[in-house]
C-alpha cells in the first residue's frame, strides 16, 4: 500500500489506541509513534450490579425480562468515539490518514467522523492490530 510521507495512521480496538506518523516515503513506510492510550474498561458485572428489569403484560399474568445493559461495551464505544474526535481534530488541517480498527470499533468510529475528515482517510482496514508492534503494523501496510 502506498503510504505517503506525513500520513497519520490510527490503530485501535476497544482497549488500545496507537497513533503513528509516517516518516518514510511511498511503499517504504517508517512509522513514528506519536500517541498511545489504553482503556481499562471493567467487566459489566463489576460496572453494573442491577438485575435486568421486568415488564408485565396489560392482560393476563405474563411477564418478560428486559435485556441487561452491556456497560463494558458502552465503555469501549466511548473510547472509540473519543478516538474519532481526536481524528476529527488531527485531520482537519488537510493531512491524510489511515484507520486500522477492529470491525466493531470501525463501525462506531465511522458514525462520529466528520464528512470532510472521512474524505481524508485514504484507507479503512478492518483488522484488530491494536497492541501489536510497530514492525507488525508496518509489515501489514507494506503487504496490502
Amino acid at each position: 500500500m502506498l503510504v505517503t510521507h506525513g500520513t497519520h495512521i490510527m490503530v485501535i480496538d476497544g482497549a488500545h489506541m496507537s497513533l503513528f506518523r509516517n516518516r518514510g516515503q511511498g511503499f517504504a513506510p517508517d512509522l513514528e509513534q506519536i500517541d498511545h492510550r489504553e482503556n481499562h474498561a471493567d467487566k459489566t458485572a463489576n460496572l453494573g450490579a442491577e438485575k435486568p428489569g421486568r415488564s408485565f403484560q396489560s392482560a393476563g399474568s405474563g411477564r418478560s425480562a428486559h435485556e441487561s445493559a452491556d456497560y463494558h461495551q458502552q465503555e469501549e464505544n466511548r473510547f472509540a468515539i473519543a478516538a474519532a474526535d481526536q481524528l476529527n481534530v488531527l485531520l482537519s488541517d488537510g493531512m491524510s490518514g489511515i484507520l486500522i480498527a477492529a470491525p466493531h470499533v470501525l463501525g462506531v468510529m465511522r458514525k462520529h467522523l466528520h464528512p470532510g475528515v472521512r474524505g481524508r482517510i485514504t484507507a479503512e482496514i478492518d483488522k484488530d492490530y491494536a497492541g501489536r508492534s510497530t514492525a507488525d503494523i508496518t509489515a501489514m501496510l507494506v503487504s496490502l
